[in-house]
């Protein structure tokens, strides 16, 4: 059986690359990509924290299943916005979006 301190590594290694991708200037997509990897992260906790505290209770799988669905629902609802923000700049880079607040 793997340790509990391995998963919470891969964790905090899956969460570092996320959040470097957020910060880090780029396309939409790519914050799309860093956002499910953040997401992922989160995931991964919960399905490992749950196995070791207690291996009957399942809370820690149902959480991260309403995680991984409410995550499809964002990406569906964030490539739309891409694909309209794409037809009028024809460009994805999101600090070339701010001028669409006006």
């Amino acid at each position: 059986m793997i340790p509990l301190l391995y998963y919470v590594i891969l964790s905090v290694i899956l969460f570092a690359i996320g959040v470097y991708g957020l910060v880090s200037k780029g396309s939409a997509l790519r914050l799309f990509f860093a956002i499910e990897i953040v997401i992922n992260a989160a995931n991964l906790n919960l399905v490992a924290f749950s196995r070791y505290i207690n291996p009957a209770n399942i809370q820690g799988q149902t959480f991260a299943l309403f995680s991984i669905a409410i995550a499809a629902a964002e990406a569906a609802v964030g490539l739309a916005i891409v694909v309209v923000a794409f037809r009028i700049n024809k460009n994805v880079d999101v600090f070339g979006l701010r001028k669409l607040k006006n």
